[in-house]
C-alpha cells in the first residue's frame, strides 16, 4: 500500500490516530562520538531524529545514495558544509541559525558542524539508516574511498 490509500480512508485514519498506550513510545538514544541521536519516529515511510552536536564537534563528511533528509535548526548556530561535488570543487560553508531549514537531497556531500556552541537539530528523512558513505571523519570511523557515482549511475 502507499500513502494515497490511507489518505482517503477516514475509518483507517480514525483507527490509527487513537491515543492508545501502545502508541506512546520513548525516544531511542544513540550515543555518537560528536554527541547523540534521539530517534523519535521510525516508520516504513520516514524517520525522525533529534541530533545533538557538542560544541567543537562535527559529523562525518558524507553523502547518501538513496536517503533524502531535511533538517531544522532548533538550537545553534551551526555550520553546514556542502560539497565538493566533483574533483576540484570547493567546500561551501553556510551558517545556520535557529529556525533555519536545509534540504539534503541524495548524493549531496554534506557535513554538520558545531564550531561555536552546542547544536540541536531535528532531522526528518527517508528510511535508509545504513545509507551513509563517509568521505572524511574526525573520529577514526571507516572511510569510503570510492568515487561518488554520477546521477546516471544511481
Amino acid at each position: 500500500r502507499d500513502w494515497r490509500t490511507f489518505r482517503y480512508n477516514p475509518a483507517f485514519v480514525q483507527f490509527k490516530l487513537k491515543a492508545t498506550p501502545e502508541r506512546i513510545k520513548r525516544m531511542t538514544t544513540i550515543q555518537k562520538p560528536w554527541g547523540s541521536e534521539k530517534i523519535w519516529a521510525l516508520t516504513p515511510f520516514y524517520t525522525g531524529k533529534v541530533i545533538n552536536i557538542r560544541k567543537g564537534h562535527r559529523l562525518s563528511r558524507q553523502y547518501h545514495n538513496r536517503k533524502v533528509e531535511t533538517i531544522y535548526v532548533m538550537r545553534g548556530p551551526m555550520t553546514i558544509e556542502v560539497g565538493p561535488d566533483r574533483a576540484g570543487d570547493e567546500i561551501r560553508s553556510h551558517k545556520m541559525l535557529p529556525g533555519d531549514t536545509y534540504h539534503v537531497p541524495s548524493g549531496l556531500v554534506h557535513r554538520f558542524c558545531a564550531p561555536d556552541a552546542d547544536v540541536v537539530i531535528m532531522e526528518v528523512s527517508t528510511t535508509e539508516p545504513n545509507d551513509v558513505v563517509r568521505l572524511d571523519d574526525d573520529y577514526g570511523r571507516d572511510i569510503d574511498f570510492r568515487e561518488k557515482p554520477t546521477q546516471s549511475e544511481r
